[in-house]
This record gives C-alpha cells, sequence and structure tokens, in this order.
C-alpha cells in the first residue's frame, strides 16, 4: 500500500497550513468519523463508517486529516469501494506528485482546472484550483482558466499545454503537429504523455464525482487566497 500511502501524503502536503500559509478554520463536524448520516451528504452513494474500511485506509485518512486540517471528500466517496479507491489513489500520486523539468506541478493542476472545467465537474474544478493556487502562488488563475483559458493571464507554453490537453479531454485526433507544437515550447515527448494521461485520468475522475455527486469540502474555496498574517485572530475553541 506505500504507492497509496504517498499518493495521499502529496496531497496533504499540499493542504497543509504550513506551506499554504494560509487560514483554515476546521469545524469540528469534520473530525467526525466518516458515515453519510452524520455528516453533510457528500455522495448519493454511502459513505462508510471507517471501523468498517480497511486498516490502511482509516490510517491514511487520519493522517491527511490531522495534517490538513480536513479529509476531502474524494477520500470518502472513493472509500465506498476500497480496492478502486486504492487503484484510484496509486495512479493520481503517479500523474500528479512528481515535478519534471518540463511540467511542473502547478501546471498538472491546471489541466486538471481546464479539462474538469470542460466536463462541467464542481468538485474537481474546485478543488484543483486550491491546488493550483497554493504550488504557483498565484490567486486568480485557476479561476480565470475555469471560466475561459484562451483568455486567462497565462503563458503562451501554458495555453500551448493546456490546447492539447482539451484535445485529448475532447476525444480529438492527435497530430504530429501537436507534437511539434508543445516540442516547440520546450515539452518533452514524456511531458506529452503526462499532459495527455492527467486529461485522460480525470476525464474518469471527472465522471466518477458526476456519478455520485461528490460535493468540494468549503475550506477549498479559501484555500489559496487569504495570505495567513491577514488571518484574523483565532478564537478560544477555533486555534490552529
Amino acid at each position: 500500500m506505500r504507492a497509496v500511502r504517498a499518493s495521499a501524503l502529496g496531497l496533504l502536503s499540499s493542504l497543509t497550513l504550513k506551506e499554504s500559509r494560509l487560514c483554515l478554520r476546521t469545524p469540528v463536524s469534520v473530525r467526525r468519523s466518516s458515515s453519510s448520516s452524520d455528516e453533510e451528504k457528500v455522495s448519493r452513494y454511502p459513505v462508510p463508517y471507517k471501523k468498517n474500511l480497511p486498516y490502511d485506509i482509516v490510517e491514511l485518512m487520519e493522517e491527511v486529516e490531522i495534517k490538513g486540517g480536513f479529509l476531502p471528500n474524494v477520500f470518502k466517496v472513493l472509500a465506498h469501494r476500497p480496492e478502486e479507491f486504492r487503484a484510484f489513489f496509486a495512479y493520481y500520486n503517479l500523474l500528479m506528485n512528481k515535478e519534471s523539468a518540463g511540467l511542473s506541478k502547478a501546471e498538472r493542476e491546471l489541466i486538471v482546472v481546464a479539462t474538469s472545467a470542460h466536463n462541467n465537474c464542481l468538485y474537481c474544478v474546485v478543488s484543483h484550483s486550491a491546488l493550483h493556487r497554493i504550488y504557483s502562488k498565484k490567486p486568480t488563475v485557476a479561476d480565470q482558466v475555469a471560466v475561459n483559458y484562451k483568455v486567462a493571464d497565462i503563458t503562451a507554453r501554458e495555453r500551448a499545454m493546456l490546447d492539447f490537453a482539451m484535445t485529448v479531454c475532447r476525444s480529438e485526433t492527435v497530430t504530429d503537429e501537436h507534437f511539434s507544437s508543445l516540442e516547440a515550447h520546450g515539452f518533452d515527448r514524456e511531458d506529452i504523455w503526462d499532459i495527455a494521461a492527467i486529461a485522460a485520468f480525470f476525464a474518469l475522475s471527472n465522471r466518477m464525482a458526476h456519478l455520485t455527486d461528490m460535493r468540494p469540502n468549503t475550506e477549498f474555496y479559501n484555500l489559496g487566497r487569504v495570505p495567513r498574517d491577514k488571518c484574523p485572530p483565532d478564537t478560544e475553541n477555533n486555534k490552529l
């Protein structure tokens, strides 16, 4: 289960207060054991109680929740099928938690935002916009890309990347011209594979989010927007 654990740790490292330098108040309700009866509805399918889940998944969830301040709803929803949960996060880790010379983590998240917006996936747009803001330190770009990446404040290189990601997202024919265009912007063939794989993988993720009616955690909306030094003082019952 090391691959699954690494994927979660990569995600929680993105969400930790230390790295993101954000205000994050965690409601007491998110600290409860997961179930469809004691929390807000996050899925059409039952969210299992932690006591009914395999130990490795429970351990992973608790570590994410403790270190990140909240448990992203995707963990709760996909826990409905533990074996698929493990497979999903193993592949997620391989695609998203690496940074190559040609494709940064922020760029990977931008691909998810653009393609998920095309696929009308609320959960992925909101959650991965938050991750892009954290990685890029740019609080408005993901919002722009979610609406219309062609007029967003991005580089020509990023626009070429998203043009190709959208080609894959829309299941259009990939040609040698696509490779030539991307290579002209500094992407190599392994980067091009990554762009395509991310667009393809999140087509699956988007559709599963639609199936389950997966709802974004409210915490995602403000992540990466408000510098920590501008946060209001903690209250007695809400200390970080």
